[in-house]
C-alpha cells in the first residue's frame, strides 16, 4: 500500500500545517502552480515528491519539471498535468490521450497482468481551478482528482489538500482535507 498526499496550486506559499498532515504519507504530489523552486525543494526534502510545472510556474521551477507526468504506482497508471479540466470539461487536447486509453483498456483481456500499457489511464491528476473536485469519468473510466488549492489564493473559503492510499488496483480511503485561511 502507497499512501498519497495531493496538492496544487500553492503559489509560493507552502503552509506549514501541510507537513503535519502529510507526514504519514509516502509520497506527495503537486499538480502545478507550485510558485517557486523553494517550495518544490522543502517537499522533495520532506518526502519523495512528484510534480508538473503550472502555467503561473517561472522558469526555475517550469525548466525542472514537466507539464504532463505519466507514471505509474503499484498497479494505478497515472496521468498528472496542471491545467486538464474534470468530466465533460476536458481542455480539447487531452481527449485524444483519453480516447486512446479507453481504447486501450477495452482491448485488455480480463486478468491482463501486462506491464504498463502507456495508453492506459487509471487516475487523472490536474490542479488550476482551485476547486477541489473527485469525480469518476463514465465515459473514460477513469477517477479525476483536483485537490483545489492549497495555498492562500482560490475560490474555495478554505486551503485544500487530499490524502488517499493506492493498494495494487483500488484507489481508496480518500480523505478531503480543510486548512482555514490564515
Amino acid at each position: 500500500m502507497t499512501r498519497i498526499g495531493l496538492l496544487s496550486d500553492t503559489h509560493g506559499l507552502l503552509d506549514r500545517r501541510i507537513f503535519e498532515h502529510f507526514k504519514n504519507v509516502d509520497e506527495i504530489w503537486h499538480a502545478g502552480d507550485i510558485g517557486s523552486a523553494e517550495v518544490l525543494q522543502a517537499l522533495r526534502e520532506f518526502k519523495p515528491t512528484r510534480a508538473v510545472y503550472g502555467n503561473m510556474d517561472s522558469g526555475d521551477v517550469r525548466y525542472s519539471l514537466p507539464e504532463f507526468y505519466r507514471f505509474r504506482v503499484e498497479e494505478v497508471n497515472v496521468l498528472m498535468t496542471h491545467i486538464g479540466g474534470y468530466p465533460g470539461k476536458y481542455n480539447p487536447w487531452l481527449i485524444l490521450w483519453f480516447r486512446k486509453s479507453l481504447e486501450a483498456k477495452t482491448a485488455q483481456m480480463p486478468n491482463d497482468q501486462s506491464p504498463i500499457n502507456n495508453n492506459i489511464i487509471d487516475l487523472f491528476v490536474c490542479g488550476h481551478s482551485h476547486i477541489l473536485k473527485v469525480q469518476y469519468d463514465n465515459q473514460f473510466k477513469f477517477l479525476t482528482m483536483n485537490p483545489g488549492a492549497a495555498g492562500k489564493q482560490g475560490w474555495q473559503p478554505c486551503q485544500t489538500l487530499l490524502r488517499f492510499t493506492i493498494d495494487g488496483s483500488k484507489i481508496d480511503n480518500l480523505e478531503v482535507i480543510e486548512l482555514e485561511r490564515l
